[in-house]
Order: C-alpha cells, then sequence, then structure tokens
C-alpha cells in the first residue's frame, strides 16, 4: 500500500477492487482506527477532525454537529480515550459510578459500571424502539438482561423508577411481572398474582400468594389444556429458586379453576 500525501490515510482497495482510504491515528501510543471511505478528501477531513478532537479541551460531545465528517460514534469514543484515558471500541462516555452509551446525539443510554465489560465488546442496536445486541449469532435484547422477556410491556410488566426509560441502571428497572401468564396487582394492601391463559380470550387460572405459584399454576394449566387437545405452544415458565422436588410439591398442590379442566380442543379454540 502507498502512504497518500495526508497523515493518517491509506490508499487500498476492497476485494472486488474498488478503491478506498483507510484513515487512523496514533494518540497516546495508541493506534486508532477511524474507518475507511471512498474520496481522499472525506478520509483527511476525517483525520483532521480527529486531531482537533483529541488535541482540544474545549471540544466535547456535545460540541459535535451534524456535517462533520467524522461519524459521531468514532467521536464519543475519541473523547472518551482522551477524557478518561481508557480507549473503548463502542460509543462510551464513562463517569464515576455509571457510564453513559451515546446510540445517537439525542439518544443516550445509562448503565451501571457494572456492565462496562460487556458493552465494551457488544454494540447496541436499534429497531424502532427495540434495543438489541448481536451475541452469539443471534440478537439478545438488552432488557433480556434484567430477566425482561420480549412480550413484556411496559408499565404492566415493569417500570422505570424515575420514569427515565434510557436510564437503564438496575436500581431503576422494577420488573412486576417475569413470568408467563402472570400479573401482579395489588389487593387490600398486598401483593398478589393472577394467572391467565390465552386460548381465544383470556381465561383466569387463579390467584396466588407468590410469583412462583403463579408461574407453575401457569405451566400446570398449559399442561391440562395440551391433554384435552388445546392445539398451541405454551412456553413453559422455569423457575430458578426451585428446585425439581420443590418444583413438583407445588405443581400437586396448586389449585386450578375447574373451569381450566372443562376447556376442550375445538376449531374456534384452535
Amino acid at each position: 500500500m502507498k502512504q497518500e500525501a495526508h497523515t493518517g490515510v491509506y490508499k487500498t482497495a476492497l476485494k472486488n477492487g474498488t478503491i478506498s482510504y483507510r484513515t487512523s491515528i496514533v494518540y497516546n501510543g495508541k493506534h486508532i482506527s477511524l474507518g475507511s471511505y471512498d474520496t481522499l478528501k472525506k478520509a483527511s477531513a476525517v483525520y483532521d477532525e480527529s486531531y482537533y478532537i483529541l488535541h482540544s479541551d474545549n471540544f466535547s460531545i456535545t460540541s459535535y454537529k451534524k456535517g462533520m465528517n467524522i461519524p459521531f460514534e468514532k467521536c464519543v469514543i475519541l473523547i472518551n480515550f482522551r477524557d478518561k484515558g481508557i480507549y473503548i471500541p463502542t460509543p462510551i462516555y464513562l463517569e464515576k459510578k455509571y457510564f453513559l452509551y451515546y446510540l445517537s446525539t439525542d439518544k443516550i443510554l445509562k448503565f451501571d459500571i457494572d456492565d462496562l465489560f460487556y458493552y465494551s465488546s457488544h454494540k447496541i442496536m436499534q429497531r424502532g424502539s427495540h434495543l438489541f445486541v448481536a451475541d452469539y449469532g443471534s440478537q439478545l435484547s438488552v432488557l433480556q438482561r434484567y430477566g425482561i422477556k420480549s412480550y413484556a410491556v411496559p408499565g404492566r410488566d415493569y417500570r422505570f423508577a424515575n420514569d427515565d426509560p434510557n436510564d437503564l441502571r438496575y436500581e431503576n428497572i422494577i420488573v412486576l411481572n417475569r413470568y408467563h401468564g402472570v400479573r401482579q396487582f395489588a389487593h387490600k394492601g398486598f401483593i398478589k398474582y393472577k394467572t391467565y391463559i390465552h386460548i381465544k380470550s383470556n381465561y383466569v387460572v387463579g390467584v396466588y400468594d407468590s410469583e412462583a405459584e403463579a408461574a407453575i399454576a401457569y405451566n400446570k394449566a398449559a399442561d391440562i389444556l395440551k391433554k384435552n387437545g388445546v392445539n398451541k405452544n405454551y412456553q413453559q415458565n422455569y423457575i430458578e429458586d426451585l428446585s425439581a422436588s420443590q418444583y413438583a410439591d407445588f405443581y400437586i398442590k396448586i389449585k386450578i379453576a375447574p373451569k381450566i379442566y372443562q376447556l376442550k380442543s375445538s376449531k374456534k379454540g384452535k
């Protein structure tokens, strides 16, 4: 490869023969890749902006403006390295007890410092309101790390203590319902759990004192319906805190609404 006239820019070729310009910069002994661009002018501009960002205390993340050549993600990475002395390859800015993850200039997520290792190596992506990472070849919802299921509804199954959905620190996320078919509610000052199961509409399985009992009741109701020929793919609840013998004991003792036993397979019910 032949180095171009501009510092930090190298001319290279893609597999299909297309010419591109690879840009990088060295700061505090660290070689930082700034990406590849289709023109020398663009690559050179990215280098110049990166140099300015790294050597200017006056340039902050909020200084980033539309029309700059350097991608916003790279800008955050450089500013964090400049200010904190730690290079992180994802758009993270470190604070004392937490860190900020910049999806864009106006979409900023807040995480506990305990999650730093994970999000330093897993890039967060967004599709609509859904936040996810690519993990072992599959898409993993960010909320799944808190025990929140993919079908969960905000306000019903979980909520944010400070009403900020971008604050993903553990203390701010309150999981109300962790299991299929289970809804938490207050009754005369006590927390109760109501279990529903769906065929063509929702049927009440029962009301229980604990979340675990309600989750097992759902499993038992699903088993009854399958035996009765109801052809639905009911996903079983897995209760981590119970041993196999404890689960079996609960399963036997838990009472199910009599109507569940009477529900049978029909063309309307399938």
